[in-house]
C-alpha cells in the first residue's frame, strides 16, 4: 500500500466513477479478486484502485468451496 502522502498525490485532481462487482474461484479469494480486476479490465479503463467490500464462500454438492469477494473498483473518467 502507498504511504499516505504518495496516495494523495497520485489520486489528487481526478474523478473517479465507481463499479461493484463480484470475482469468484475455487483457488481462494485472491484468485477470485484477480478474476474479476482480469475481466473488469475487457471493458473499463483506467482502473485505479479497488477496495474488498465482502468476502463469502460455499460448498457445493462434492464439497468443493467457491470463495466469492465482492469488489468497489474506482476508474478515472476519460476526459
Amino acid at each position: 500500500m502507498l504511504p499516505v502522502r504518495k496516495m494523495e498525490k497520485a489520486m489528487a485532481e481526478h474523478v473517479y466513477k465507481l463499479s461493484e462487482i463480484v470475482g469468484a474461484s475455487h483457488d481462494g479469494q485472491d484468485a477470485a479478486i484477480k478474476v474479476a480486476l482480469d475481466r473488469a479490465r475487457q471493458s473499463i479503463r483506467n482502473i485505479r484502485w479497488f477496495e474488498v467490500v465482502a468476502q463469502r464462500g460455499y460448498v457445493d454438492d462434492e464439497g468443493k468451496i467457491m470463495h466469492q469477494v465482492t469488489l468497489k473498483i474506482g476508474f478515472t473518467i476519460d476526459d
